[in-house]
């Protein structure tokens, strides 16, 4: 079933009707090549408008959106002879946590990833990608496994946030999050982060401590969703749009604040719209940082890594100290 976003459907009436001329010009004695590459270009065109210019809440829209490549998706795509394992060991297994080894264009890689699943059932398997506290154990006790074995670690972020339920409560949820923020500081091989669809607060930190961290160019990462935030400052979530576009949730700010390294570019509308083009620029982008990062020895990571972190948002701290509000 096709989804369309509103800001999407201008695009997709011109598109259905450069498909329904081109049927017509496979007709004999029948050419409108001419009115059909001057529609296309109007269609460029348009794209380029719309997409270069989304609010934060059309970016949400579109990092939400159903036909997105998920984790399961650049897994298949990119990792070969992949071989998921379960369970944390402790409680039980958590399917909204992909783990397993594989090899990434001939290397030997670890892989983590959230995976939010597809049709409905699977999304209730997958408890629409919010990990539960079993689900960050067994993340950590894969990239301990990576890091003995010395095998890089991937990982792939699209989550709303962590299961907030009364059981991942009870069982440790902030406690397990809280222990892979340390504990990866630790893992002595390379970690590599894509966010790929929504970064949503601890729930994506949890596995995002990494040497390099990318966003895919229409994904969003943020401490806290839209919804939830409009919730809580005036306790009405209808307020989301509002509370996305204050919270300034694309590549662009969260470069300026170096919490992440790079934008990968998206194929033209979105990742949606070509899944296999978008495996291939995360690929690209992922091949080319872990050959550098292999080049270095664990002391230099874990310091190269512990430094990153230290530095994010501190340009935004020195402006401040400088602002007449400060004082």
């Amino acid at each position: 079933m096709d989804y369309t976003l509103e800001f999407e459907k201008p695009v997709l009436d011109l598109e259905i009707q450069i498909k329904e001329l081109k049927e017509a010009n496979d007709k004999p004695g029948i050419d409108i090549s001419k009115e059909i590459r001057a529609l296309q270009l109007k269609v460029d065109k348009m794209i380029n408008e719309i997409y270069g210019n989304l609010s934060s809440w059309e970016r949400v829209q579109l990092s939400r959106h159903p036909k997105r490549p998920h984790t399961s998706d650049y897994i298949e795509s990119m990792i070969e002879d992949f071989h998921e394992l379960h369970g944390d060991r402790r409680y039980s297994d958590d399917p909204s946590m992909i783990t397993g080894f594989g090899f990434f264009r001939g290397m030997k890689v670890a892989v983590i990833g959230i995976e939010k699943g597809r049709k409905t059932q699977d999304k209730i398997k997958r408890n629409f990608g919010m990990a539960s506290p079993e689900g960050y154990r067994k993340a950590m006790r894969i990239m301990n496994m990576a890091s003995q074995f010395n095998i890089p670690v991937l990982t792939f972020v699209d989550t709303p946030g962590a299961y907030p339920g009364i059981g991942a409560e009870e069982r440790g949820q902030a406690q397990a999050i809280a222990e892979n923020l340390e504990e990866m500081f630790g893992v002595k091989v390379p970690i590599i982060s894509v966010v790929i669809g929504e970064g949503g607060s601890g729930g994506a930190l949890g596995i995002a401590i990494a040497d390099k961290v990318f966003m895919m160019e229409y994904s969003i990462y943020s401490v806290i969703s839209p919804e939830s935030c409009a919730s809580i400052l005036w306790s009405d979530p209808k307020q989301a749009e509002f509370a996305a576009n204050s919270l300034q949730l694309g590549p662009n700010k969260a470069m300026e604040l170096r919490i992440i390294d790079a934008v990968i570019k998206e194929p033209v509308g979105g990742a949606h719209k070509n899944p296999q083009g978008a495996a291939i620029a995360v690929g690209d982008r992922i091949e080319a940082e872990l050959k550098e990062l292999l080049k270095k020895d664990s002391e230099t990571i874990l310091n190269e890594r512990y430094e990153k972190f230290r530095a994010m948002g501190n340009q935004t701290i020195s402006t401040l100290k400088d602002t007449p509000d400060s004082k």
